[in-house]
């Protein structure tokens, strides 16, 4: 008589999904999230309406929110008290370049609470949220978000599309997933750069894989006059190219180092000729934003102080968490290996990362280091499987409390 109770676990093993199905579930996934970011910055609209007393200049946001707004008494709804966490910070500095663009000079010692401080902002961003305004009603603080939205969801696809031409569908499906839930997306659909610079990065990838090094060069380009730390890109294509001639010979692979570098290049340009003055995105980083070089002791320090005195500080808080995460997902880059370009770009972000002396490690700058979720998306699927519900349970949770952290509390995202 034949045992075949050694077959049970097999006969009962879930079938790997297909890629259409996991497009679904991950699209799913996606709207899903956006729905904890909307929850998240309706926390700052009931925030608002506990205290009808209150004006909008009352809370920690509001010295970032549009001037035409934050002046004004609660409004009736909560829609625009969403929309204003959703274009806070950052965004409402994208949003002045869109509206006013580049300022044709920056005066001496210029501060944050200057609208000149707008140059130290990329272009990339903007100039795309300007031309889908032009052709989408509700104004450009729709269209910055618009742009986002589907921006992020094309960022997914091609991060899925990477897992799945480095491990299977089972990874992809993961992968897509955590990313869309990780607490650092919220910036897909706030009016910042990263889902742009995640959608470039991820083309950039693909076509490296591919060899196709004028594409690569092409959108390494793009995401380097995207954000500062779109520069990795820049090592990815080098690393790349390395190879590809050690192996191969490969001379054409030189088209991507030389071409990626042009976005951040003629950005400076740009900036230096329309405000007649070289150099001056560097002056106003370090006069009216405070950049400096820490080399890493911001983050240590940070951190440091986030368990030695807890709660205290949201930003150590975070900044603690985002030190954590990082380690964590390096060690799955260890025990799932990804392609060295793709290690050299994670390592450049990282670096841009921690070496500031204002504004360090955060959710979203982890976030932009995305090959890193492709491992993680790899153990889950492979070593780890019951875990997995666990992992969206607390994604969701930070999604939402993230965003409603930075709308309530100022943390600085």
């Amino acid at each position: 008589m034949t045992d075949t109770t050694t077959d049970a676990p097999a006969a009962h093993a879930p079938a790997p999904p297909s890629w259409r199905s996991a497009l679904q579930k991950a699209g799913l996934v996606y709207l899903l999230s956006r729905l904890c970011v909307a929850v998240g910055a309706a926390i700052v609209a009931a925030e608002l309406k506990a205290d009808e007393n209150k004006r909008i200049a009352d809370f920690p946001f509001a010295k970032w929110a549009d001037p035409h707004y934050s002046n004004k008494a609660i409004p009736g709804n909560a829609l625009r008290p969403i929309l204003d966490v959703l274009t806070s910070w950052d965004g409402i500095w994208y949003l002045r370049i869109v509206r006013d663009g580049y300022p044709t000079s920056v005066r001496p010692n210029v501060t944050y609470f200057v609208p000149d401080a707008r140059a130290a902002f990329f272009p990339t961003y903007p100039m795309l949220v300007r031309v889908v305004d032009r052709v989408l009603p509700g104004g450009d603080t729709v269209a910055a978000l618009a742009v986002n939205f589907v921006l992020g969801a094309v960022a997914i696809w091609l991060i899925g599309l990477l897992a799945r031409e480095l491990f299977d569908v089972d990874v992809a499906q993961k992968t897509m997933i955590l990313v869309a839930l990780f607490p650092g997306s919220f910036v897909l659909s706030f009016a910042y750069t990263e889902a742009l610079l995640l959608t470039v990065s991820a083309a950039c990838m693909w076509f490296l894989l591919k060899r196709n090094w004028w594409l690569a060069g092409l959108f390494a380009a793009i995401g380097t006059a995207t954000r500062p730390n779109g520069i990795a890109l820049v090592a990815a294509c080098a690393v790349a190219s390395f190879f590809a001639i050690r192996e191969r010979r490969d001379w054409m692979s030189l088209a991507a180092p030389v071409l990626s570098p042009l976005g951040f290049v003629g950005f400076m340009w740009f900036l230096g000729n329309h405000t007649g003055e070289r150099g001056v995105w560097f002056r106003v980083q370090t006069e009216a934003w405070g950049e400096g070089t820490s080399f890493g002791l911001t983050a240590i320090r940070r951190t440091w102080e986030a368990f030695t005195s807890p709660l205290t500080s949201p930003t150590n808080t975070i900044t603690a968490l985002s030190v954590l995460t990082l380690v964590l997902l390096f060690w799955f880059l260890k025990q799932h290996r990804l392609p060295w370009f793709m290690v050299a770009y994670c390592a450049v972000i990282v670096l841009l990362m921690v070496m500031p002396e204002t504004v360090t490690a955060r959710p979203r700058f982890v976030f932009t280091a995305f090959p890193l979720f492709i491992s993680a998306g790899a153990w889950f699927a492979r070593d780890k499987r019951d875990w997995w519900p666990y992992v969206l349970s607390a994604c969701a949770a930070g999604l939402v409390g993230l965003t409603g952290l930075y709308g309530v509390y100022g943390a600085i995202p």
